[in-house]
């Protein structure tokens, strides 16, 4: 039992980026709250980043569930975007993320807190965390930014955009050798089957979706396989649901739930 192998140890919390898929990992806080188990660190990586950065600032994980329900109609925090490069603007998200952090700074968290994000212009990795001056909710709209979808984000003259391209379960970023790792893009995140829907259109997105999530468990697989820390990976069965399905918040909580056995 995995509750059992971490209680009495310190250990990093690595949550995975993986859009409205990462609400699953809300079962697992769950869980690790329902034993008084929590981690000594953070580390996310787009949504991730936010469920982490709501925990880290001591959220229950009732409160986080109930913040999903605002996110659950898109239209509370979905404008599209007519400039930049971009389809959705981030002044919507900002208020909601504003309302949750205020002006709270990364170094200001109960639980030391990394946030994962991606220079944009290099291509490089940044990982936010007390260490640099800049607010919660920055750190949260870079680290979440996924290219050509939603606003990248300046921060200190530099342009940062989503996690998931450099790190999206990032277990080479945390500090303690015992991590609790949960992945919402892991092995258990795409069909074994190919699309066989009637309409071609529908193939055609449910093949793009796919090809996204093999590379990125590709790129998990290969950081896995080369840490030589104790890593206890936690894969919640996403396959059934798509990165926007927000309003099955639900549903998709539950898929997280009772893996600590």
């Amino acid at each position: 039992m995995i509750k059992n192998k971490i209680k009495n140890k310190k250990f990093s919390l690595v949550l995975s980026g993986g859009g409205a898929l990462g609400i699953a990992q809300l079962g697992v806080i769950h869980d690790l709250q329902e034993v008084n188990l929590s981690p000594s660190e953070i580390v996310g990586t787009s949504m991730g980043a936010i469920i982490g950065a709501c925990l880290s600032i001591g959220m229950k994980e009732n409160k986080i569930f109930h913040l999903f329900k605002e996110f659950s109609n898109i239209f509370n925090w979905v404008k599209l975007s007519l400039t930049g490069n971009s389809i959705i603007g981030s002044k919507k998200i900002e208020i909601i993320l504003n309302n949750i952090f205020s002006d709270l700074k990364i170094k200001d968290t109960k639980i030391p807190l990394k946030i994962i994000t991606t220079n944009t212009l290099n291509g490089d990795i940044k990982v936010f965390d007390s260490t640099d001056d800049i607010q919660i909710k920055d750190a949260l709209l870079a680290s979440m930014a996924i290219p050509g979808i939603f606003e990248e984000k300046s921060i200190n003259n530099s342009i940062y955009s989503d996690g998931f391209l450099c790190e999206n379960l990032g277990i080479n970023q945390a500090k303690y050798h015992d991590i609790l790792a949960v992945d919402v893009l892991g092995k258990n995140s795409f069909d074994k089957n190919m699309p066989s829907n009637f309409f071609k259109t529908n193939n055609v997105l449910d093949m793009l979706e796919r090809s996204v999530r093999i590379l990125i468990y590709n790129q998990t697989k290969t950081s896995l396989s080369i840490s030589t820390k104790n890593i206890y990976l936690i894969e919640p069965i996403t396959t059934n649901y798509k990165t926007f399905h927000f309003h099955k918040y639900k549903e998709l909580r539950k898929l997280g739930l009772n893996l600590l056995n």
